[in-house]
């Protein structure tokens, strides 16, 4: 098997500044982004040589964790055993007193189908603030309708790699410190059938305003990207989406790149996983 290098000369995909519509549909199997993208070069370092790496500090962790299931396909579900693994995982890496799972996404490198989606093709965190917020709250008054409420709470997603490494297409992850509060931009989240013909991706959606919503990013130079090269199926990353507590890292852009530094990687298969952490009131 060949080996890791310390960094990787390779190019992350940013939304341009004159682009203004920016929304993207979802059908099973495909994802199409509205929003005007580019190619930017950039360093991705490895993070197996630096670190150690904290959600507080950095905006996400390297953690083990190993599982016995073998179909996944079977385990999208926020009820599902992985599921339970999941809420398990988030809180002992959190210490959140309360983990509600929210569900899981199969991405393959190559070939998709129906239940499998192509890897993630841009920078972006999954959530906007409002989007996370009343996620949050809405989850909370679902599983805790008498609960005493939280005083904080972290969106996350917790991924791990199926395939054998090395990976063609790894995860790359933007420390949280690097990015300022300010930056971000709006990325509508339409769930669809089937994709509409290009004449309507632009056309005005009511109530878009307060439908599920993405934050992408442009370019920027401060930008300070790492991955974990040769992920095993018992290494797990968990990633902040949202942190209500904006005094530590809140959030990590993150997206996949092509590792061509690796002329033996397999195809990529990684399973990723939402939820919600709370921190109860006193």
């Amino acid at each position: 098997m060949s080996h890791a290098v310390a960094e990787v000369n390779s190019t992350i995909d940013y939304l341009v500044p004159t682009s203004r519509i920016n929304r993207r549909f979802w059908a099973s199997g495909r994802e199409v982004n509205t929003g005007l993208y580019a190619s930017y070069e950039v360093v991705i370092r490895n993070a197996r040589l630096a670190g150690p790496f904290s959600l507080d500090l950095h905006g996400f962790c390297l953690a083990r964790h190993h599982t016995d299931i073998c179909d996944w396909q079977n385990h999208y579900d926020a009820n599902s055993p992985y599921a339970a693994q999941v809420r398990e995982v988030a809180a002992r890496l959190t210490g959140a007193d309360l983990v509600v799972a929210m569900g899981g996404m199969l991405r393959r490198s190559g070939a998709t189908s129906a239940s499998v989606q192509p890897p993630a093709a841009e920078a972006h965190v999954d959530f906007t603030q409002r989007s996370a917020e009343r996620i949050a709250q809405r989850l909370y008054r679902r599983d805790r309708p008498d609960g005493r409420g939280y005083r904080r709470f972290i969106a996350f997603s917790l991924w791990r790699a199926l395939s054998a490494p090395p990976q063609d297409m790894p995860l790359a992850l933007c420390e949280g410190g690097s990015v300022r509060d300010d930056e971000g931009t709006h990325n509508t989240k339409i769930d669809v059938d089937d994709i509409p013909p290009e004449e309507a991706l632009f056309a005005p959606i009511e109530g878009e305003d307060d439908m599920t919503a993405a934050t992408i990013f442009h370019h920027s130079g401060e930008h300070r990207w790492w991955y974990f090269p040769d992920m095993t199926s018992d290494e797990v990353i968990l990633i902040k989406l949202y942190d209500s507590d904006h005094s530590r890292a809140w959030r990590c852009p993150h997206t996949a790149f092509r590792d061509t530094s690796r002329p033996d990687a397999h195809q990529r298969q990684s399973m990723e996983f939402r939820g919600i952490a709370y921190f109860s009131r006193v």
